[in-house]
């Protein structure tokens, strides 16, 4: 039998009931148009091309042609489906700068950076694995150790109380319970700052005695404060035990607190030595304490500076203070 004997499709011949064209067609011709039945149904790979479209894209894009349909179905969403991740994203924090700089050691590339972020209250170093290489290569940025400076409950007290004022009880109490955090002034600091604040320094034995001594003058009434020709100042308290003149009480201008700003984890903690001022306003009688920390943002910021010098040397990359211009 010719393919001209043929009078029905393929597709009647499928979907007919098994009897219907019963004697019409057999043997190989049956097993001919199965044959073609199913290649026509087959979906078909196709391949589009898209070079020269952007950056990163392959020769050829495969699609998927469903003939039966006549649509096309996109294969790229199956095949990234069955691959594994092919960049790595997330953030990891670490809580000492030893394992920031041996878990930057662990993921760095050619392109990695260290960004250091010395702002108060949250300073901290991000290293961006994923970085925009030195090729001028584009990176997403998306892998990132992070290690926020775990600053001590001591340091946020000093800062909280910077220049707040407190009244007599309140400040005696608190030179008192931070005695331990008191240092005497190296030569170098007193040449320095006594002759720019025309003021002396403080030791901590003497500090601890004026706390001492204004517990005593709680209550009592200010007469008045005045400054010495050496650059030191006097307030003058009225009690009921004195006479017109009133007691007297010599007030130093300056005194070094010695503190660690930061956790070590297992290392020895590193204290930083600040500047500060005591400072009183009289009124009406009474007096208001507080003491001014001279430029500890400063101090703080040189210690970021050693720790992320520290990381530059002992990762070998590139260090820069900031924040990365991408999103995590």
């Amino acid at each position: 039998m010719s393919e001209t004997d043929l009078k029905y499709t393929a597709g009647e011949i499928l979907t007919a009931p098994p009897l219907a064209f019963a004697g019409a067609i057999e043997g190989p011709a049956v097993e001919k148009i199965a044959e073609l039945a199913r290649e026509a149904s087959k979906p078909e790979i196709l391949y589009i091309p898209s070079a020269g479209l952007g950056r990163g894209l392959p020769e050829r894009v495969p699609v998927l042609w469903d003939r039966h349909a006549q649509v096309v179905i996109p294969l790229v969403g199956h095949v990234l489906a069955a691959m594994p991740p092919l960049e790595r994203s997330g953030t990891a924090t670490v809580t000492t700068l030893a394992s920031f700089i041996d878990l930057v050691n662990r993921h760095k590339d050619e392109g990695s950076v260290v960004f250091s972020k010395s702002e108060w209250p949250k300073p901290k170093l991000t290293a961006v694995i994923d970085y925009h290489d030195t090729k001028n290569t584009a990176r997403l940025g998306k892998h990132r150790i992070v290690y926020p400076f775990p600053v001590t409950d001591e340091f946020t007290t000093w800062i909280d109380g910077d220049s707040k004022p407190m009244d007599q009880v309140k400040f005696a109490a608190f030179i008192e319970e931070h005695a331990a955090e008191l240092a005497s002034p190296f030569d170098g600091e007193k040449s320095l700052f006594e002759p720019l604040f025309k003021t002396r320094f403080a030791p901590p034995n003497e500090l601890i005695d004026l706390s001492r001594s204004l517990e005593v003058f709680e209550g009592a009434q200010v007469k008045q404060g005045v400054r010495l020709q050496t650059g030191e100042r006097q307030v003058i308290f009225n009690t009921e035990h004195t006479n017109a003149a009133g007691e007297k009480l010599d007030i130093p201008g300056l005194f070094i607190v010695s503190v660690a700003p930061f956790l070590a984890g297992d290392s020895p903690v590193e204290p930083v030595r600040i500047i500060a001022r005591i400072r009183y306003r009289i009124s009406g009688g009474n007096i208001a304490w507080s003491y001014q920390l001279y430029r500890w943002q400063d101090v703080m910021r040189e210690r970021i500076q050693i720790d992320l010098a520290r990381v530059g040397k002992d990762t070998a990359l590139p260090v820069f203070e900031g924040e990365p211009e991408m999103a995590a």
